[in-house]
This record gives structure tokens, sequence and C-alpha cells, in this order.
């Protein structure tokens, strides 16, 4: 391609992959190449045309002793990123001016870092690493009880700490195994580490956004509530810098995978609040997303505060407050059970075909099960069973189990039953934030993504019947692209290209 650019480039660090993007700065941008563009949190501004993109499963869960623990492999999760950002096309990454990342939030991985002391990502990817560090201790974590929750010091008016959050997970860390603890000076997100890494940080920098997820953190200030912490025992020592979410926390050390040395690096941002910035293409719009988990979500008004909504809002307690851009926040419903619950069904009927000594394969039931679904006529979905998909519980209320009610003779069938789970998915997140929130706010449609939404005719049926108002789906939403549409906030330079 003729001529140096501004390009910028988007990272995202999930729980199952890591995404990359090459994206130029103030123009168009479209997931598909085309025809789609994504909006700044009043549904304006300036967007990049996506380049090139890579992405990889990290395979990097890893057995744990520890009852109800996910972990992660931090090297093999880094060296997943070298091999992505690696298969770029290199003319390109020369000519990057920017770095923007995200990652799955709430999840926590300590190190030890000396003072003065260089660390890099070559070093720490490789499978014997000699740095003392921890493994990632994701958001999945469920080893903090409902029980041990309730004995920690409430966080701020708007704020909520769940197991799996950070500060959760280190509370029991601390309680539990404080030796541990004793051989690390460090804790962040894993995204947080590779910025600190890139940026050669004595002391890790995270995003708003990111320490909002950790749990303990006044969004408005941008600080950890520090006195409460360490009046409750909690290690505060190990606790990142917090940094606004359009800020710059450096640039780059040394060159890097062809980056020129110097190149901006932003603070890490949250892959929900990036994949909102991806998927938006107007204020009125609300997103959802629907993949392993699910989510539906809202920008709210200029001047809205968590610590000062009342129930005026129409908002249920299940609704949490997620820091966004330029001072805003999103509403957000998130339920843990999501596509989840519908690939546990499917894992179930293939294990019953085995249990009869037939082999089926998952894609064939999956395909059978939503053509039978889609082939349920209108009279008999008047009388389909009521489903509580809640295989998982959910965060506001851990104890909650999947239900079925209502069933009878005529709604037994294959299709029949993965029409009402597939409703009864959309149902739980409808409850959390019902159409008539949207009608408050001034929501007039919905933007729906996700890999399980979009693969399925069945659940966009359901979003639409639930909802009653206009839903365009898409396959925009990716948080890497998001992560670099989000440089014009964090790079000014980067709002329009030469």
């Amino acid at each position: 391609m003729p001529g140096d650019q501004n390009l910028v480039l988007g990272i995202d660090i999930g729980t199952t992959s890591v995404k990359v993007c090459l994206v130029v700065a103030g123009k168009t941008v479209s997931a598909a190449g085309e025809g789609e563009a994504a909006a700044a949190p009043d549904g304006h501004g300036d967007r990049g045309v996506v380049l090139a993109r890579q992405a990889k499963d990290t395979a990097a869960d890893i057995r744990t002793s520890t009852p109800n623990g996910h972990e992660q492999n931090v090297p093999k999760i880094l060296s997943t990123l070298h091999n992505c950002i690696s298969r770029l096309p290199r003319d390109l990454l020369r000519q990057v001016r920017h770095i923007g990342l995200s990652g799955q939030m709430h999840g926590v991985v300590l190190w030890q870092q000396a003072a003065g002391q260089r660390l890099s990502l070559e070093e720490l990817m490789q499978p014997d690493c000699p740095v003392p560090m921890s493994p990632l201790y994701t958001w999945q974590d469920s080893r903090c009880s409902p029980a041990f929750l309730a004995e920690l010091p409430a966080p701020v008016a708007g704020s909520v700490v769940h197991s799996g959050y950070g500060c959760a997970t280190l509370f029991w860390l601390a309680k539990n195994r404080p030796e541990e603890l004793e051989r690390f000076t460090h804790a962040a997100t894993v995204q947080d580490l590779v910025t600190a890494l890139l940026c050669g940080l004595d002391r890790p920098a995270m995003s708003v956004q990111t320490a909002a997820s950790w749990g303990y953190c006044e969004a408005a200030t941008a600080a950890w509530e520090t006195d409460k912490l360490a009046e409750a025992g909690f290690p505060v020592r190990l606790l990142p810098t917090i940094v606004h979410s359009e800020q710059s926390v450096g640039t780059l050390a040394d060159t890097w995978e062809g980056i020129p040395a110097g190149t901006s690096v932003g603070s890490a941002l949250g892959d929900f609040q990036c994949s909102v910035l991806g998927t938006l293409h107007g204020a009125r719009d609300a997103v959802l997303n629907i993949s392993t988990s699910a989510q539906i979500a809202f920008v709210l008004p200029e001047g809205f505060r968590p610590d000062t909504a009342d129930a005026s809002s129409g908002l249920s307690p299940a609704v949490l407050y997620f820091p966004y851009f330029e001072g805003r926040y999103l509403a957000v419903a998130a339920s843990i059970n999501g596509g989840n619950a519908l690939a546990t069904f499917i894992r179930m009927l293939q294990q019953w075909t085995l249990d009869l000594g037939f082999h089926v394969p998952q894609s064939t039931l999956w395909e059978k099960a939503v053509a039978l679904g889609l082939a349920v006529g209108e009279e008999a979905q008047a009388g389909l069973a009521t489903v509580s998909p809640t295989l998982l519980g959910e965060r506001h209320d851990p104890s909650m189990r999947a239900v079925v009610s209502n069933l009878e003779p005529s709604n037994v069938g294959l299709g029949a039953v993965f029409r009402a789970l597939c409703k009864g998915v959309v149902s739980n997140l409808h409850n959390m934030m019902p159409r008539d929130v949207f009608v408050k706010h001034g929501v007039q449609r919905i933007v729906g993504g996700g890999s399980a939404l979009v693969r399925n005719q069945l659940l966009q049926a359901e979003v639409a019947a639930a909802y009653k108002m206009p839903v365009h789906f898409t396959q925009s939403g990716d948080a890497a692209v998001g992560a670099a549409l989000a440089a014009s906030f964090q790079h000014p330079d980067l709002r329009r290209s030469p």
C-alpha cells in the first residue's frame, strides 16, 4: 500500500483466544469491509478501516486443585499473542503509531519484579519462564463462596464484588495462601502485564474500566478504596496504578515485532466496553452480545453517576454500571448463562446418544436442533415449556439453578424443547433489562452480535419477539477492533488521517 499511514494495532486478550488487527485511523470501519459504521459514545465520530487481522485460541486452561477454581497458563497466552502479531504484514507493522489493548475483565495475575528490573515479553512467554509468576485467575473463577464474599467490606455505592473479580481473588489468597502472596510484588490483569512489559514500567498501570471490574475502585475519581481495603487485611501493596481510560500509559521501550520504539501504548481497556464501541451504530442503540455468556447494554446519559442512581432510573439491582469513555457509563445486564447453556444441552444430547450406543457429531446435533426449533409453528410456540437456563447461577444470585416447568406430552419434542431453551436464554436477559427500560431511556434499536447469536436464527427470533423493536444482527463487535478505535480517545492525533 503506497505511502505511510496512521495505523493502530488493536489487541484483545480474551478468555479463549487472542485477536489482533491493524486499523487505519480516521476512516469508516466495517468488520465486513464495507457498509457498516460504528459510532463514538455520542453516536458520532471518526473510525478506521481494518487492513489485516489474526486470531488464535490460547488453549491456556490448566487443571487446578482448588475447588471451583479457574486458572490459565500466562506464558501460553503471551506466546499466542506473539504468534498472532508475527503473522501480520511486516510492512504495515512498521507504520503503527499507537497500540490499543483490551482483554478479559476481572482476572488477576501476580509476578515478581525488583525495583529497576526490566522484564520482557520474550522472557515471560517461555514455558520455563524464570520469573516467579502465578497463573491467571480468570473471571470464571468461583472459589469465593457467597459466605466468603459476605465477610468482605462493602464497596463504594454503585459498585459490586463477585467471585472472579480481581480484588475478591486477592482477598481469598490473602486469607488462604498468604505465603504465596509474599512471593510477588505486582498484580494486574494479563493485558496490563503486557502494557507494563512493552513500556518497561516499574509498576503496572490499569485503566479505570478494568479497575472497576476488580471492585473497590471509585471510578469517578480513578482511585482504589485503599483505606477500606487495608483495614480488612487486603495486600494493598500489590495494586496497580489507576489511569484514565483515555490515557496512554507510555511508549514502546524497544522495537517490538517490527513496531518502532517510541510508539504510543494505550491503557488496556475492558473487552466488553471495546466490543460495545465496535458495535454501536448510534446514540439510540443498545448492544446485545450472546457468545459464551450474554450481555445487553446501552450508554447512559452524560452526567450519570452510579453512586447517585435511584429508583427513577428504572434499572434493576441486577444491572451493573461499567465505566465507558469520556466520563460516560454503560448500563449492563450481564448473564453468566448464554451460549454455554445451549452448548451444555447439545453435549447432553450427544452423551445420551453415546449411552444408547450411537455417535452423533455435535455439529449435526446443532443443525438438527435449530432446524427443528424453527419448524415449530406459532400455535405450538404458545404452549412451549418454560425454561430458566441459569445452570451456573448469576452474579447477582449465585444460588440460581436451571428450572424447566410446564412440560406436557405435546411439547417434549427436540425442536420444542430447544426453542424453549433459546427463549429462556433471552427471557433471562429480558428479566434483567426489560424493554420498558429501553423505552424510558430512549433506546430505539438493538444491535446484536456474538458467536452464539449470529449463528442461531432461533435466538434472533426470540430477541425480536421479547423486545418488540428493530434488531440488527452483525458480525462486528470485535474487541480488538474496538481497542483500536479507542485509540482516538487515547491519542487525539489519530482521530483523522492526513
